[in-house]
């Protein structure tokens, strides 16, 4: 008996052993989680630089890297956690050797994430000893006490790591940087005469921007308008264009620092005022934190903030800045210039948690005078505009309200507006003001209320218009109010004095529902819409589209191998091929799943695209239609490069393989050669060698390996890839790109970089909305060079044209294409 207990009991041990062994990994990913979040919380109280607080930015949320056991579709979030996965693995990282003798490394599995049941035993756990007395809680203080100790511990290496410099080896040929405190060895040419002390001067080129493609109607409102010059003033980005229909022709203002947000037209119509969000560090802030702005960062720099920039539209000159003392939170999201005395003061509201709104003589000195400011609402406010015939008088709107403002001694009186026998709508969305001073609103609810100057009441109410919102009212010039449907797109014209329907068109589904309405030249009507879309045409005729765009995040651009084309491809599952001559869509294609890239075969007949959910296609560009498709893996499909002779594909994936295709019948049969085996992380770029023999790859972990593309196996003598010839630079981490790092970088500052054809430049695209032009090749870190901004978001691709005329470069977040002329 003894013997079978004994026997018993080595069962169940060697089974706890088993378990404990399959959950250290969960256990070692909670326990890096939680000394995250200590080191984080410590280095905010004591007010530490941001320099490690400003590793994941607002741009990119942080979520931990899925695990790679699932088929199901990679969400957004997943594919936006680049910078998240880079951070994860910061705790566990490896050393890079000069890779002469390094051996082929297998792909370790993923740490698992930690799931909801494991958290929930972890809190137990803590309650559990808190209850059972002071000893317990005494254990579990230690026990942080020690991890928070630990995670100091950890933090002072890291900045030793930080401190490390970059070196170069005489005797090796090599160059050793540091990313994120990995070093990572480069080797260089053999004939490179190496000078480590020297200094790269700034290309002698220049950008100029000279088209913008895209509009954003997806969140914002009252943002078209049409000048007397016959331009239509808009915004994408942190660009404000003015766009000339007629004449083709665009004008930038260019003065804003990241995303603008809002945008009203003096009564002269000639002055404009644009309102932007706060800069990467300052999204988050609260008003006080905000105004101690200019130590260390320069993205707390004062132009940073949110403020509103005034500005003169025939010479885009800047005339005043305001709001850079600290006065606004967040973000500017609705302003308006008053009317009845000429355009003297501006109103504009903030994001922050009260919405606070100000009132400014806007013309005093450089930064305006604030003559006031209160608290508006907890709730959103939408919009905001001076009564035309009450001087003194403001109308805000928003969720459950409308508020009468009244300027009177320097202060402002509230009275909200009183909706009495009817329903209540959850958001009153947009207002307009007849020519007799009566406010028209438009709900959530479809209604259309009328409340008679100087009142707060409603006299009359048409309920029902439309199905769902109203977006927008306009009041046109041949005396009629036209409503936008948010729901049904639909455009309905009313007499304005019977208040009876005299007609109605209903916008495409593919266009998106009417954000905003504006009068255009004549009877044209201009419309936004909420798939970003600039739409121009009557009730009578069509609406045709004047400008078009992504919607959600974009990281997919290619260029075509002999003409003044590109594509583009984003997660609103929409392909556009552009003609950069034109400035117009040769074509548009929605897809059945987010795309995240793009690549022409070099015979120009096929493109091939990849997707979020490991499914990769190949699109004729003549019928548009798929040709070949196929999935590999089970995760998204990080980069696609076809081979210089067209004869192979390599794709590039999440779950860190490569996997590689043999191409035939000018890219329509594919067939598979083999896996690229041997990254630790996904996959973020790949380069053909010119002769089509080889690919350079780099990962989420900073890696650079080398393979042979016809039998897929890894090349470990890195040394003895010194001399290729590579036809792109499409890998960030290499010898010949590495001067587009700054000293001290984290890993994840630089996004992509792209070499023009005839190899004397560089552009990079990096996470704070800058594209930079360097000298080709850049072989020294942080090597001279020019940047240009416009992006609001982490820009995603850079690329040249085949004649290298031009440059084009993605936005994230911002959904913007920016093309840049080459002086």
């Amino acid at each position: 008996m003894l013997d079978h207990e004994n026997e018993e009991l080595r069962e169940r041990v060697s089974a706890l052993e088993k378990k404990v062994h399959q959950n250290e990994d969960e256990m070692l990913c909670l326990k890096s989680a939680l000394a995250d979040a200590l080191r984080r919380i410590a280095s905010l109280e004591s007010g530490r630089t941001a320099g490690l607080t400003n590793n994941v930015l607002p741009s990119k949320p942080f979520k931990p890297q899925p695990r790679r056991v699932s088929s199901a579709p990679v969400s957004a979030a997943d594919s936006r956690s680049k910078r998240a996965g880079s951070v994860e693995q910061a705790f566990v990282t490896r050393d890079t050797a000069p890779p002469q003798k390094r051996a082929p490394t297998p792909t370790p599995k993923a740490p698992p994430s930690p799931s909801p049941t494991s958290l929930k035993k972890w809190s137990s756990l803590s309650s559990a000893e808190f209850q059972g007395g002071n000893l317990q809680m005494s254990r579990s203080f230690q026990s942080v006490t020690c991890l928070t100790d630990k995670t100091r511990a950890t933090d002072r290496k890291a900045m030793a790591h930080r401190r490390k410099e970059t070196t170069f080896n005489k005797e090796e040929g090599y160059l050793r940087m540091y990313l994120r405190g990995r070093p990572v060895t480069l080797y260089a040419p053999t004939l490179e005469e190496y000078d480590l002390a020297k200094k790269e001067d700034q290309p002698p080129q220049s950008l100029k921007l000279e088209w913008v493609y895209g509009y954003r109607g997806r969140d914002c409102r009252s943002n078209v308008h049409l000048l007397p010059t016959g331009e239509t003033v808009y915004f994408v980005a942190g660009v404000v264009v003015l766009y000339n229909v007629e004449e083709q022709i665009q004008r930038h203002y260019l003065g804003h620092t990241d995303d603008v947000k809002c945008l009203a037209v003096h009564p002269d119509k000639i002055t404009i005022a644009t309102g932007q969000v706060a800069g990467h560090d300052n999204k988050k802030s609260s008003r006080p934190k905000s105004a101690q702005h200019g130590k260390g960062d320069p993205s707390t720099a004062p132009d940073h903030l949110p403020h509103v920039r005034v500005w003169n539209s025939v010479s885009l000159q800047t005339l005043h800045i305001l709001g850079l003392g600290g006065d606004f939170d967040r973000a500017v999201c609705s302003i308006g210039f008053s009317k009845a005395d000429g355009g003297q003061l501006l109103c504009a509201v903030d994001e922050g948690n009260e919405h606070t709104l100000s009132v400014w003589e806007w013309q005093k000195g450089e930064k305006g005078h604030k003559i006031t400011e209160t608290k508006s609402s907890t709730e959103p406010v939408v919009a905001s505009e001076f009564h035309p015939l009450d001087a003194n008088t403001i109308i805000t709107c928003g969720k459950n309200q409308i508020t009468f403002w009244t300027l009177e001694g320097g202060t402002l009186g509230k009275k909200l507006g009183l909706f009495e026998k009817h329903e209540k709508p959850k958001f009153v969305l947009c207002l307009a003001i007849a020519d007799n001073g009566d406010v028209f609103t438009g709900d959530s609810n479809g209604n259309i209320f009328i409340w008679p100057r100087g009142t707060n009441k409603i006299s009359k109410a048409l309920t029902g218009v439309h199905e769902g919102g109203i977006f927008s009212l306009l009041f046109t010039k041949d005396g009629h109010l036209l409503s936008g449907g948010g729901k049904d797109r639909r455009i309905v014209q009313w007499d304005a004095t019977g208040l009876t329907q005299t007609g109605e068109v209903e916008i495409p589904e593919h266009y998106g529902a009417v954000r905003t309405l504006t009068q255009g030249k004549g009877n044209m009507i201009v419309v936004g819409s909420t798939r970003n879309v600039i739409l121009q045409g009557t009730l009578e005729l069509n609406f045709n589209p004047i400008v078009q765009g992504h919607v959600d995040e974009l990281w997919g651009l290619a260029v075509h191998p002999n003409q003044h084309q590109f594509l583009t491809c984003a997660y609103d599952k929409k392909v556009f091929l552009w003609d950069a001559l034109s400035h117009s869509a040769v074509w548009s294609k929605e897809l059945e799943v987010p795309a995240h890239c793009a690549c022409f075969h070099p015979d120009a007949q096929v493109v091939a695209i990849g997707t979020q959910t490991a499914k990769w296609l190949v699109l004729d560009l003549t019928s548009r239609e798929p040709v070949y498709s196929h999935t590999d893996g089970n995760e998204q499909i990080e980069c696609a490069e076809y081979s210089p002779d067209g004869k192979y594909l390599a794709l590039g994936s999440r779950d860190n393989h490569i996997y590689v295709y043999s191409v035939d019948e000018e890219g329509k049969k594919y067939s598979r050669v083999g896996k690229c085996q041997g990254h630790s992380s996904f996959v973020t770029h790949l380069d053909w060698s010119a002769d089509s023999q080889y690919i350079q790859s780099n990962s989420g972990d900073y890696e650079l390996l080398f393979w042979n593309a016809s039998s897929c196996k890894q090349i470990t003598a890195s040394s003895s890839m010194r001399d290729v010839q590579w036809a792109t630079s499409y890998c960030t981490i290499s010898f010949n790109t590495c001067g587009i790092w700054p000293e001290g970088a984290d890993g994840t500052d630089v996004n992509g970089s792209s070499r023009a054809h005839k190899a004397d430049l560089l552009a990079s695209a990096d996470d704070y909305g800058k594209v930079n032009l360097y000298r080709y090749p850049s072989t020294h870190i942080e090597a001279g060079h020019r940047a240009y901004g416009g992006h609001s978001s982490h820009v995603t691709a850079v690329r040249f044209l085949h004649d290298d005329s031009r440059l084009l470069s993605t936005g994230g977040k911002d959904a913007g294409i920016l093309q840049w002329e080459i002086l």
